[in-house]
């Protein structure tokens, strides 16, 4: 958490936006399901669990391999409404698969 917290990849406010004003976005062609993001928020924003069907097969070819050599797991975000954009997760991304958007 140390070196995410340190890393120039960190984007956000820093924890000072209001919950909601940003969500995370994971891009599923990117994620490797580490959980890497899981261990960093301290807002219980993440889950690693198996990529849903459709959206398995709306990913491209390569993608879908990619999901398969990964045990089909993948990041999603069901607390993103707790969301305060502290960035820890983007910056705790190998695969440099989450942003941060605003949502107003």
């Amino acid at each position: 958490m140390r070196r995410a917290a340190a890393s120039p990849r960190r984007t956000g406010l820093a924890c000072k936006a209001q919950p909601g004003d940003f969500v995370p976005v994971v891009d599923r062609r990117r994620c490797e399901g580490k959980g890497d993001c899981v261990d960093v928020c301290p807002y219980n924003v993440f889950e690693v669990r198996t990529i849903d069907a459709a959206e398995h097969q709306a990913l491209p070819w390569l993608a879908r391999v990619k999901l398969r050599v990964h045990g089909m797991q993948t990041a999603y975000t069901p607390g993103a409404d707790s969301c305060l954009a502290c960035g820890l997760c983007v910056a705790a991304c190998p695969e440099r698969a989450i942003t941060l958007v605003e949502t107003t």
